[in-house]
């Protein structure tokens, strides 16, 4: 029961307890009034019949005394009338049993006892005494006005009562407010929200309640800020080129080896490789300042570019090296975006102080599939664009450049009619408990049989998958068949599926997974994740589909977490259930301080969101120790076991 309720119950307890007090007072009051007044009226009937019946009662009349009392007692106020002679004698008695009032209830005749008084009266005669008459009242008549006055006290009590606490319920209300927001502060806090209340009581207890309250809302988002803080300027100091900001060397090839050698699943790309030459003279003739603004400009003009493509890798690798790695396959698109490119950094360059023949920067394009591993692509693209500086070219293709070739009809049929059928099989990898080994998750990998019925990786397919909008069927087919096994397996550990950030942006998306989570149990037995690029594409619709997931009990995820260059702050208003920190960050933690220092920065930040951490790419013994050390949640990794078939 809330306060304010309890405050109405008490202080409504004590008006009944008034009221009950007062009420007897009022009876024990009435009962004596009562009382007296039939003691008056008793003593008037007795004295008015012994003036009347005495000259009977010394003749021992009794036709005449008992015609007289019969009359008198028929008027119903009396329970009995006698007559008595000298000796004490009977000459006369009227008398009958006082019946139950109908109007009184018995419960108030139980509770209120009143014995109505008996008054006598001598008589005398021609100066001697010849008798008595005695009088009593009827109880019923005393009930019926004791029971008319509680009544009417009662109604209003219970209307005064209605009025009061209603009356009291407003008041309380708007007095205790600040207590509600207090208490809305605190539920807040245990969800990892800062809520501050606006206004400040007048009620100095309250106001300081409040006042304290908002001081504490505020300590604790300043800590979490500078935590966040702190952690970016750390990462920018240990994984961001700070001229630039791009992915430093280290970071970029990191993360082309977890995406090409790890993951093997960003599928055919095109490389730009982008060299500046003799930096050094460069900056001797234009000046270190409008050099440094040459490079800002190149590396914006390069994220513009990959900002259009998901997924990419773009960096920095050395002073003069820059590189794209992008998922275009078309050579008409190739070419025209090189060119663009090349265009805009010529015009930004016009160097005619340098040489009359300086090239500002010379771009090597190689291509990519899924057999390609990280340093074949960096030696191929360095090749290259050795062979353009020395050839003093803008631009170098390989001899045989023809873009990457499309795929062809029948496999886009074939695709098409595997997604559009449902024919989609799934492989899962676990993730698995630092604290005590358990299974926490399998994270479902979609596979599709090629056309020798031989399965195929998602690298071989999602390219086509994309190009022929089938995405949002494809991650609905996953779904289904994760419901279907999660029905059919409910003992079986939580699945976790991926989504596109184009199927969480459909509308008709969100509402068929609004459906599907209405017709089934799925509370702590599916998550839901989604790429860190795809959550800060958007933060609001991400915010309302996971408040969508969260009133059905599935859990929701942030994967490759860590490496986006605009931060972390977001988990402050999405607040995921977990995190699964990109693989390029932990592959060499065992190795790498720095990797150490940040990962456990990650950590901390996470865990004091309320928010469970786990790493990716976990493939040595030493690696989960030193995760362990940094109080990781879990790991996924092929030190755990290579993908399965999940029968």
């Amino acid at each position: 029961m809330s306060l304010l309720n309890q405050l109405i119950a008490a202080v409504f307890a004590v008006l009944i307890g008034l009221v009950s007090g007062t009420l007897y007072i009022m009876s024990d009051s009435s009962k004596e009034m009562l009382s007296h007044q039939l003691e008056s009226h008793g003593q008037d009937t007795a004295t008015h019949l012994g003036l009347y019946l005495a000259p009977y009662i010394g003749k021992k009349d009794t036709a005449t005394i008992e015609t007289t009392i019969n009359a008198i007692f028929d008027s119903g106020f009396y329970q009995k009338i006698e007559v008595l002679d000298e000796q004490g004698n009977t000459l006369f008695a009227s008398g009958a049993p006082s019946p139950t009032p109908e109007s009184v209830p018995s419960w108030f005749l139980r509770l209120v006892q009143f014995t109505p008084p008996s008054m006598e009266r001598e008589i005398s005669h021609q100066w001697r005494k010849v008798g008595k008459v005695k009088v009593q009242g009827r109880a019923g008549y005393a009930y019926e006005q004791l029971w008319k006055g509680a009544e009417k006290t009662l109604l209003w009590f219970i209307s005064l009562s209605l009025i009061a606490v209603f009356s009291l319920s407003y008041l309380l209300r708007f007095i205790l407010r600040p207590l509600k927001g207090v208490a809305e502060q605190a539920a807040a806090l245990s969800e990892r929200k800062y809520v501050e209340q606006k206004h400040i009581p007048k009620t100095q207890e309250l106001k300081v309640v409040v006042e304290a309250m908002n001081r504490m809302v505020r300590r604790v988002q300043r800590t979490f800020d500078e935590q966040t803080r702190n952690i970016e300027d750390l990462r920018k100091t240990a994984y961001q080129d700070n001229l630039t900001g791009l992915a430093n060397q280290r970071s970029t090839q990191a993360q082309l080896s977890d995406w090409l050698d790890y993951r093997k699943d960003f599928g055919p790309a095109t490389c730009l490789y982008l060299h500046i030459p003799n930096l050094h003279a460069l900056n001797e003739k234009i000046g270190e300042e409008n050099a440094n603004n040459f490079l800002r400009y190149i590396g914006a003009q390069l994220s513009d570019l990959a900002t259009q493509y998901q997924p990419h890798i773009i960096g920095r690798l050395s002073g003069a090296d820059f590189i794209a790695l992008l998922p275009i396959t078309d050579e008409e698109t190739i070419k025209r975006t090189i060119n663009q490119i090349n265009e805009s950094i010529n015009i930004r360059a016009n160097f005619q102080d340098v040489s009359p023949n300086h090239i500002p920067a010379h771009i090597s394009v190689t291509q990519s599939n899924e057999n390609t591993s990280a340093a074949q692509l960096l030696s191929e693209a360095r090749i290259l664009v050795k062979q353009a500086t020395t050839e003093n070219i803008s631009i170098k293709y390989p001899e045989q450049f023809s873009g990457t070739q499309a795929a062809s009809s029948s496999w886009q049929a074939h695709v098409a009619n595997a997604i559009n059928t449902k024919q989609v099989f799934l492989q899962f990898q676990v993730v698995i408990s630092s604290e005590d080994d358990r299974v926490l998750q399998r994270e479902l990998l979609a596979r599709i049989l090629n056309r020798e019925n031989m399965p195929c990786s998602a690298v071989e397919f999602i390219q086509v998958v994309k190009e022929l909008g089938l995405i949002e069927a494809l991650d609905k087919a996953v779904l289904e068949r994760a419901i279907d096994y999660i029905q059919h397996n409910p003992k079986c550990p939580p699945l976790t599926v991926n989504f596109s950030q184009q199927a969480i942006h459909s509308e008709n998306f969100t509402a068929w997974i609004r459906k599907q989570l209405s017709r089934h149990n799925l509370k702590g037995r599916l998550n839901i994740e989604i790429n860190e690029t795809a959550v800060l594409n958007d933060i609001d619709h991400i915010v309302e589909f996971r408040d969508l997931l969260k009133q059905s009990g599935v859990g929701f995820g942030v994967d490759n977490f860590g490496i986006h260059p605009s931060g972390f702050s977001y988990l402050y208003a999405v607040q995921p259930d977990y995190i699964k920190i990109d693989g390029s960050l932990s592959r060499e933690i065992d190795n790498s301080a720095e990797d150490r220092f940040f990962i456990s920065s990650l950590i901390t930040a996470a865990h004091s969101l309320g928010i469970q951490a786990y790493a990716e790419r976990i493939e040595r013994e030493s690696q989960t120790e030193q995760l362990n050390q940094l109080n990781i949640d879990g790991s996924q990794g092929f030190l755990h076991g290579r993908p399965e078939a999940l029968v």
